[in-house]
């Protein structure tokens, strides 16, 4: 029978002994590194560690590992968590009417290419509905207008907080959410849009990309913060055109970037690969 695994990480001020009390803890609580990471960042003298184990002592539960690490925790002035390795991250996404980016979540989900369970799908229109159902998500259609705003982000957390979310994803829902959510779900909530901003603001930016003759296509998920995708980039990628592409074929390679990234970004998360660094990002990848 395989052994139960976990996934501890950290973050703390940087000092001697930290990898080596992080060792001994596992060692007299019967586990065994499989993977282990980390970062010293001297500019900020902060210290990020991800490690994946496994017990051989089945009597050592997830409540009593919390337990006998939280002095370890404590001593060394950390910040950490700890799941079970194979535990699913609770997502709701929110879309507008592009269904690209969910349709790729809800199928990289469906045959388990993602770490993640969906319990709802929030949208401020009713386009996408049929996708969800299509994959037995429960939609949510919460309209906003400048009148109702306050109401349908009250909604919105509302649900967070019943649906037990552990994570919300923007996958192109295109409301701007207030300052006010944006802290609530401050480390929790994923965002994904093309790479052209702030260069190619508002409506057609494929279209305002053409007219520029762009040679790159890209992407951009970052963490939802209140300063408008300007939260901290989790990860970007990028496809080369040139002049013969019509902006139909650079709308459409930047819907399977835009897939890709955030497919990537949502993954890393909910394997606790991503570790909040300021206005910045570690990733273990």
């Amino acid at each position: 029978m395989p052994h139960p695994e976990y996934v501890l990480t950290i973050i703390c001020p940087d000092r001697p002994g930290i990898v080596y009390s992080v060792a001994s803890f596992l060692v007299h609580s019967s586990g065994n590194i499989l993977e282990s990471q980390q970062f010293d960042d001297r500019a900020e003298d902060r210290f990020f560690m991800r490690v994946h184990f496994e017990v051989y002592d089945e009597a050592m539960t997830l409540e009593r590992l919390r337990s006998a690490f939280a002095p370890v925790a404590n001593a060394a002035q950390m910040t950490w968590e700890m799941w079970a390795a194979d535990a699913k991250y609770r997502t709701l996404i929110m879309v507008g009417k592009d269904g690209h980016c969910l349709n790729d979540l809800l199928y990289r989900q469906s045959i388990g290419a993602l770490p993640i369970e969906i319990p709802a799908v929030v949208s401020n229109h009713l386009d996408l509905e049929p996708l969800a159902k299509a994959y037995g998500v429960p939609f949510h259609h919460v309209p906003v207008t400048p009148a109702t705003k306050a109401e349908a982000e009250a909604e919105l957390l509302s649900l967070v907080d019943s649906l037990t979310i552990h994570l919300t994803v923007l996958a192109r829902y295109m409301q701007i959410l207030s300052d006010d959510t944006c802290r609530a779900l401050a480390g929790r909530a994923i965002n994904i849009h093309h790479s052209f901003l702030p260069g190619f603001k508002g409506a057609r930016p494929y279209h305002q990309a053409f007219a520029r003759g762009v040679k790159l296509i890209g992407a951009t998920a970052h963490y939802v913060s209140s300063d408008l995708d300007e939260g901290p980039i989790i990860e970007q990628d990028v496809v080369r055109v040139d002049h013969s592409w019509t902006p139909a074929q650079l709308a459409a390679a930047g819907r399977d970037v835009e897939s890709l990234v955030l497919a990537r970004a949502v993954r890393w998360h909910a394997e606790t690969r991503v570790l909040l660094n300021g206005n910045r990002v570690v990733v273990f990848r």
